[in-house]
């Protein structure tokens, strides 16, 4: 597949390694060229038989990842939204009030992702995943011996395949938990998750497991 990823932070840089892993095709999406072709780069070098490459905006693909904060995927959304039609977008936030660490911001009857099919229109169809995970365990797909599991919701089984090769392809184990309104508990989940790291000590190392 072809994949762009918006915002090659630690969570994009790491969601670009598994792909990569996978053998598809990446473009890194940062406003800033340089900031993209310096991701790309660093890519490249792990990974010189993959292909990567950047752009200021996101391209035709069959994929797009937002890997961004909250208002900064509705943001993008928006303004991108004639450019994701017919795409699988994935929605990877945690809607956290950040300030306080004591709260999500999406009211209770909804969630970002959620928020985002409505931004982005009924051409696009949005799926949440790796919300729940962590940018470095990510970048090798495991942790503690064991596969990562990716928690998705989405409407739409096609998208939702998609989703789930890209991760299948990864070497992580992707968890369908059902329509996209369980992204509501997956970003309750991933609220959680990110509010133990400190009082457990778990230095962003912890991974959500379902057994067997």
């Amino acid at each position: 597949m072809k994949i762009n990823i918006v915002g090659p932070g630690n969570m994009g840089r790491a969601i670009a390694a598994r792909a990569l892993t996978g053998g598809h095709s990446v473009c890194l999406v940062h406003p800033d060229a340089d900031r993209g072709r310096a991701a790309a780069a660093e890519l490249e070098q792990r990974f010189p038989d993959g292909e990567t490459g950047s752009a200021t905006a996101a391209q035709a693909a069959d994929m797009t990842v937002l890997a961004l904060p909250y208002d900064a995927t509705l943001e993008v959304a928006g303004s991108a939204r004639g450019a994701l039609s017919g795409q699988v977008v994935v929605d990877i936030c945690n809607p956290v009030d950040f300030a306080t660490m004591d709260s999500r911001v999406t009211p209770a009857d909804t969630s970002a992702a959620e928020q985002i099919q409505q931004v982005v229109g009924t051409d696009a169809k949005v799926v949440k995943a790796f919300n729940t995970t962590f940018a470095g365990l990510l970048t090798t797909g495991e942790g503690h011996g064991f596969p990562l599991d990716v928690l998705i919701a989405g409407d739409d089984s096609a998208a939702k395949a998609k989703v789930t090769e890209l991760i299948s392809s990864g070497a992580m184990r992707p968890l369908d938990v059902g329509p996209l309104r369980r992204a509501r508990e997956l970003e309750a989940l991933g609220f959680l998750h990110i509010s133990v790291q400190q009082p457990l000590e778990l230095n962003w190392q912890s991974a959500i497991k379902i057994l067997p």
